[in-house]
C-alpha cells in the first residue's frame, strides 16, 4: 500500500482519518492560512487544502498527502476559529437564527504531480439563541479551536435547527465519504 501522511495537526482530523483503519503519519504543513483579498470562503478552503497537501508532499516524495481545510461562511464573509471566549460568543451570537455554510475541502496530493480534490458544503441552521444559552455552551465546551465556535460532535448539536449535508463527518473537519473515494483512486485498499 502507498504511504499516507495527514497534513494537519488537528486532533479532529486525525481521529476521523483513523476511522478508515489505514496506517498514516501526521505532519504539520506550516501553511499561512490567511485569506487572500476578496477571496470567497469556498475558494479559500480549496486553496488552503491544496497548499497544505502540496507543501508536505514536497517534503515526502514517496507519499500521498492529505490536506484539508474548513471555512465557515456567513453572509459571504469567512468566519475563522474564534481563539477565545469573547470571539466565540460574538460568532455564535451573529449566527443565531441564521443559516451558515461550512466549506470543507480536501486535497490528496503526490509529489510527482497528481492531485485529487473535493469540496463539501454543509449548511447549518442555527436556532434562535439567547445570550445566556450561548454563554453556557461556550463555557461548557470551549470550542475556541473550531470554525464557527461549536463542536457538532458534542454539545454543539443542541444549537441547531437542522444540518443539510452529504457527509456528516464534513462538519467535524474531514468528509470521510469523499476522502475514502479519493484514497481508493490513489490505490489505497478500503472496503
Amino acid at each position: 500500500m502507498p504511504r499516507l501522511i495527514l497534513a494537519s495537526t488537528s486532533r479532529y482530523r486525525r481521529d476521523l482519518l483513523a476511522r478508515l483503519r489505514l496506517v498514516f503519519d501526521v505532519a504539520a504543513p506550516g501553511t499561512d492560512e490567511a485569506a487572500l483579498p476578496g477571496e470567497p470562503p469556498a475558494a479559500q478552503a480549496r486553496r488552503l487544502a491544496a497548499a497544505k497537501a502540496t507543501a508536505v508532499a514536497r517534503q515526502h516524495p514517496d507519499a500521498w498527502v492529505l490536506g484539508s481545510d474548513q471555512v465557515a461562511e456567513l453572509d459571504g464573509t469567512a468566519l475563522g476559529k474564534p481563539g477565545g471566549r469573547e470571539a466565540a460568543l460574538a460568532q455564535l451570537g451573529a449566527m443565531s437564527g441564521r443559516s451558515v455554510a461550512f466549506h470543507t475541502a480536501i486535497c490528496l496530493a503526490h509529489a510527482d504531480g497528481p492531485r485529487l480534490e473535493f469540496l463539501d458544503t454543509t449548511l447549518v441552521g442555527f436556532r434562535a439563541l439567547a445570550g445566556e444559552e450561548i454563554a453556557r455552551y461556550v463555557d461548557a465546551e470551549q470550542p475556541f479551536d473550531c470554525a464557527g465556535s461549536f463542536k457538532s460532535e458534542g454539545l454543539g448539536i443542541a444549537l441547531f435547527e437542522a444540518i443539510e449535508s452529504r457527509d456528516p463527518t464534513a462538519l467535524v473537519g474531514l468528509p470521510l465519504i469523499a476522502t475514502a473515494r479519493l484514497l481508493r483512486q490513489a490505490g489505497f485498499l478500503l472496503p
